[in-house]
């Protein structure tokens, strides 16, 4: 009855429209700034509109009446005012909409076609916002991460070397996107870091769970999307900001300037950092000869916009000098020695320790890696009638040098060139029925080609990858449904690729037409991988602060170039890779049960999962008969690729303590957990001698209290002290195989700091942030530090105590935007 009532006022009012008609137009905004494509609309009629990027609407056309204007956007309260309409009326209607603050009105667009409210979304992800991140000191920004989502974890090589984890899988299994584009640069490795501009990363989301469904193939284990900034100030006026950082223990100095500019139509974004830091130290060895690092960053934004849509182009440059440490030590002293020499020249019982001076430099060794990533993107939204459509469109290029010669600094050993062209494409279908359903394709084009290199851990190939999906949500009521099906095709082929020495040199190089007396490292291959992903889940808000969800989602992965292809040396990570050419396809079906809470006193999360994966591809290390590592002659071990079923499961736990009547109050706390079993046969019952999964983190407990006093002065807009715990416990379920993995012992870290956020004029402020990590200076190894497993004395059988994670280190941190 009210759909009839409805149709028939909708009638009634276009064919008053033909008589002298009203309009109504104004500005929606929230804590001064516009809202764009916010929903304006004249409840049951057919008359509405969206607001523009800034925040302008306007309804045209309206017959005189008494009506209902209801104005929306997600994530913020309602508006309604009733208005009445007099015949050629012009009516200006100024909003102001507020934060949803009593209901999970978090807002994510990562693995969804459309902004969605977290509690709408049945996946498990987790938005952090800038705030956050401003706040939160460390040396990278997936640490920074690490920090502020249960579940997210990483395998670090180093202060600045940190590769996403989620829930106990990582590499080619979590995606990681940067301004929605995937992130294309060797991440098989261990030895590198995220290419990206950290001081230029404004949020972040996190998918916990396979998100094959919108991106193919590495998002078997989840995302980790970075959002770089947008100017959104729509004043016409320049802006910026200026961050600068030093931390004590290993004397980062870091600075990053951005200039932007956005008016009604255009808007543009300049952004430059420098980060430079020394060798890092602890208690036990003092500092790690060669993890210090230089980096640079340079990107650039022009757009342009209109009340249907935007474009984006983009462009970033990474460039990063970064050590690679190697833990040769001498036996009696325990002091760090270098190489000098090459191949059997190189006695690691006689290698020279390394000066103090060495140790105490911001200059790198001759021995360190050069890593240049390079972007160029277009991203492009447009409003279709009642739908619309998003295009993407990238290209990039990763350069991973690695010398390793010490007699030859100049010469790389690893030098390789990754060349990828990335695309995506979405139509956003109307409405109909309470159902959003959206059809999408995406992938890439790679080229990978070793230059004037002399180590070849991987052959020259090309990839080519796309996937087709459709997805569906359905809303009514209390209840949401989502869910969808996609179709993936992945083609890797590569040709003979031939090794020979070089007499000249002594060196390896790759031959293409003089094969004699060359040795065939890769014998030729073309394989195409399919796969098909899904997802299915449903929400339920039980009230307005509590929603529940359940999601089962299929993921797909096809293997990656080193777990497919490798033969050899790869000399940033010191290991010897051995590939196999045979493997099948991952496939994994995973279920998750969460629920979220919002109080005006507490807050919680609760989310628990299973995880069981057909054809994981994971290392382990190879022994001799005797059940030593088998090395060559500078101490590298060999791992081969292994293929079986594996399960996961675990859980993930969040509340927070904020007092109504006690404004700036919280206390924040986390747990995570994680179990991971190698579901082979001949493992049953074997504990660590092959049925624990590698690189598991153990449990791991986060608590802080924070306490935000807005005093009533001219100067001091706020003060923020806070105490942080930080716990993980023993991890006693590790690979053992081989030797491939050691015991955890537990370890508990306390850091304090403290915030200030102070007035300089009318509308900012000045961020000053003092924070002490590890306050005790606690000399502990994570279980995901490789550097755990990097030691080599020159006299000790059983020498492999590694290296030990970062001391105290204090953070001093400016934010001074304009």
């Amino acid at each position: 009855m009210k759909l009839i009532l409805s149709l028939m006022a909708s009638i009634a009012l276009a064919y008053a429209a033909n008589a002298q008609t009203a309009s109504i137009t104004g500005k929606i905004v929230s804590d001064g700034k516009p809202l764009a494509f916010a929903s304006v609309g004249i409840t049951g009629t057919g008359f509405g509109a969206t607001t523009d990027s800034s925040g302008i609407y306007i309804i045209k056309n309206i017959p005189e009446g008494n009506y209902l204007l209801r104005a929306s956007s997600i994530g913020f309260n309602d508006f309604e005012k009733q208005i009445t309409i007099k015949s050629g009326e012009n009516i200006l209607l100024n909003v102001t909409l507020t934060a949803n603050t009593s209901t999970l009105n978090e807002v994510v667009v990562t693995g969804v076609s459309r902004a969605t409210l977290i509690r709408e979304n049945p996946i498990s992800i987790m938005s952090i916002s800038p705030k956050a991140i401003e706040q939160t000191n460390e040396s990278n920004i997936i640490d920074v991460l690490v920090k502020n989502a249960p579940g997210l974890n990483a395998v670090k090589t180093g202060p600045n070397i940190s590769k996403p984890f989620i829930r106990g899988l990582g590499y080619n299994r979590v995606l990681t996107l940067y301004d929605g584009i995937r992130q294309e640069g060797q991440q098989w490795g261990d030895e590198h870091g995220i290419e990206v501009d950290a001081y230029n990363i404004d949020k972040a989301e996190v998918i916990k769970g396979p998100a094959s469904l919108m991106y193919g193939s590495d998002a078997l284990a989840g995302v980790v999307s970075l959002f770089p900034f947008i100017p959104n100030n729509n004043d016409g006026q320049p802006h910026g900001k200026f961050t600068s950082e030093y931390q004590t223990n290993n004397n980062l100095i870091g600075n990053g300037l951005r200039l932007d500019y956005n008016n009604e139509h255009f808007l543009f974004a300049v952004r430059g950092s420098y980060r430079i830091a020394k060798n890092y130290r602890n208690a036990i060895d003092g500092r790690i000869y060669n993890s210090n690092f230089d980096e640079k960053n340079l990107s650039a934004l022009i757009g342009y916009k209109s009340n249907k849509g935007f474009s984006h182009f983009n462009v970033t440059l990474y460039d990063n000098l970064q050590g690679i440490p190697d833990g040769s030590r001498d036996s009696l002293t325990r002091k760090f020695t270098k190489q000098i020499y090459e191949g059997s020249n190189d006695d690691i019982k006689t290698r020279p320790v390394v000066s103090d001076a060495e140790l105490n430099s911001y200059q790198l060794s001759p021995l360190h890696q050069h890593i240049q990533h390079y972007r160029i993107y277009t991203h492009n939204f447009y409003q279709i009638g009642n739908g619309d459509i998003d295009f993407l469109f990238a290209l990039q290029q990763n350069i991973r040098r690695e010398y390793n010669h010490p007699t030859m600094p100049e010469q790389a050993g690893m030098y390789v060139r990754l060349n990828t062209l990335n695309y995506g494409l979405r139509y956003n279908a109307p409405k109909f029925a309470n159902i959003e359903t959206s059809i999408g394709i995406n992938g890439m084009f790679q080229n990978n080609k070793s230059l004037n290199a002399t180590d070849f851990p991987i052959p020259d190939y090309n990839l080519y990858d796309g996937g087709m999906y459709v997805y569906a949500k359905w809303k009514y009521n209390k209840w949401s449904v989502s869910g969808g099906i996609r179709y993936d095709v992945r083609q890797v082929q590569w040709n003979d690729f031939y090794v020979k020495t070089n007499a000249a040199t002594g060196f390896d190089e790759h031959t293409i037409s003089d094969t004699s007396n060359a040795v065939l490292q890769f014998p030729a291959y073309k394989k195409t991988f399919q796969g098909m992903s899904a997802s299915l889940g449903l929400t339920y808000q039980a009230t307005k602060q509590i929603s529940i969800k359940a999601n089962v989602g299929r993921g797909y992965r096809a293997p990656n170039i080193t777990e497919m292809g490798s033969n050899g040396l790869d000399p940033g990570a010191h290991i010897i890779y051995l590939g196999n050419r045979n493997f099948n396809p991952e496939f994994s079906l995973q279920e998750d049960i969460g629920a979220s809470a919002r109080f005006k006193n507490v807050s919680a999360d609760v989310s628990v999962f299973n995880n069981n994966i057909q054809n994981y591809i994971y290392l382990t290390m190879l022994v001799d008969a005797n059940g030593n590592p088998i090395t060559d002659a500078q101490g590298n071990k060999t791992y081969q690729y292994q293929q079986a079923s594996a399960q996961l499961y675990g859980a993930e736990v969040w509340f927070s303590i904020h007092p109504e009547k006690w404004s700036g109050f919280s206390f924040d706390n986390s747990l995570a957990v994680v179990y991971g079993f190698n579901r082979k046969t001949i493992y049953k019952n074997e504990g660590i001698s092959g049925e624990y999964l590698p690189l598991i983190p153990p449990l791991k407990w986060l608590s802080s209290v924070s306490n935000k006093f807005q005093p009533n002065t001219k100067c001091l807009a706020s003060l923020t002290p806070k105490i942080e715990l930080e716990f993980s416990a023993t991890q006693n379920r590790y690979l053992g195989l081989n030797n491939t993995e050691t015991p955890t012992p537990a370890y508990a870290l306390f850091n304090c700091g403290i915030s200030a956020e102070i007035k300089y004029s009318k509308t900012q402020t000045l961020q000053l942030q003092f924070q002490v990590n590890n306050l005790l200076d606690k000399a502990y190894q994570s279980n995901l530090s490789r550097l755990k497993y990097f030691e080599y004395y020159s006299q000790s059988p059983n020498g492999h105590l590694g290296m030990y994670n970062m001391g105290r280190n204090i953070c001093l941190k400016i934010i001074l935007p304009f």
